[in-house]
């Protein structure tokens, strides 16, 4: 496994030098640590780690609060780090979007599985982003090249595979995008009166 660069939160500061010398016997670096959620998040936004491991229970934001911010941000991989197991506790920390829970007392042995969970559970959530944004983007350029092929069959009276053709020699002459000619032609056109 990786170095990580770790942020680790909890109001307990035994809990925290346990878990710091377990992530260094880990091979893992502490970046920062925190004893409350505001902190936590302040330092995770500032540091952007790894992962982040938070305690569940802290003064001020908790650490699931801590989690969804995270989360949304996209920042880094969370794990949660409790002493209770209570049901509503657990859906609170999925719906957040943690990927890992330890319970404490934890140990090295059960520290190791859950980052290596955490780390690659954040990273396919990474490359799904990726791909429904590459995906997203390519319906939008399909979507401007069909209006924009549209116009030019319209106004220059031609037929679809001319009105793509001409698209693609403005891009390769402007040395532009597919989708940025189709904008560019879009805006060129939709102003001018519709020929008859």
């Amino acid at each position: 496994m990786d170095k990580l660069r770790v942020v680790i939160a909890d109001d307990e500061s035994l809990i925290c030098m346990d878990l710091r010398e377990a992530l260094q016997a880990l091979g893992h670096e502490v970046v920062g640590e925190a004893a409350n959620g505001a902190d936590a998040l302040r330092l995770i936004r500032e540091l952007r780690p790894n992962l982040a491991i938070l305690d569940i229970r802290m003064p001020g934001l908790d650490g699931i609060q801590v989690a969804e911010a995270v989360m949304e941000e996209r920042i880094c991989a969370v794990m949660l780090l409790t002493a209770y197991s209570q049901a509503d506790l657990a859906r609170r920390a999925e719906q957040a979007g943690v990927l890992g829970y330890l319970v404490k007392p934890f140990t090295e042995a059960d520290l190791l599985p859950a980052i290596a969970v955490a780390r690659a559970r954040f990273e396919e959530m990474q490359a799904l982003r990726e791909q429904v944004g590459s995906l997203e983007d390519a319906l939008e350029t399909r979507k401007l090249v069909d209006r924009a092929k549209g116009l030019l069959m319209t106004f220059q009276r031609v037929s679809e595979p001319a009105a793509f053709r001409i698209l693609q020699t403005q891009s390769m002459n402007t040395r532009k995008s597919l989708k940025e000619v189709a904008q560019s032609v879009i805006a060129t056109y939709e102003r001018l009166p519709k020929r008859k």
